[in-house]
Formats: structure tokens, sequence, C-alpha cells
């Protein structure tokens, strides 16, 4: 099986907008969500999208 197109994590500010299967991370601040990002971007060879100033997702293409 070979999967095409996954969500691989999730990064947040808000804890009480996220619920789900992907696995969540929690950050206390803008500037670590997106350090949080970069750094999972890179180590799980996604691509970071913003959905929103406090929500970011990690996507497999």
């Amino acid at each position: 099986m070979n999967i095409e197109k996954a969500i691989l994590a999730v990064i947040t500010t808000k804890k009480e907008k996220i619920a789900g299967g992907a696995p969540i991370f929690l950050c206390e601040t803008k500037q670590e969500l997106e350090l949080i990002a970069a750094n999972l971007e890179a180590i799980l060879d996604g691509i970071a999208h913003a959905l929103s100033e406090e929500l970011f997702i990690i996507v497999k293409h």
C-alpha cells in the first residue's frame, strides 16, 4: 500500500480547536508554532500549510 496524500501532523496554539487522528503538537507562541512546523516539514518530508495564524498542518503530497 502506497499512501500518496495524508495529513502527517497538526501544529497549533489553540488546543480547544483540535481533535482527530493525526499527531498533534501544541505550542505556546506563534514563533514556536512556526519553528515546529518548519522542523516537522523537514523531518517528515512533507509540506507545511498554514490554515490560520494558530493552525498548521504537515501534508504528504
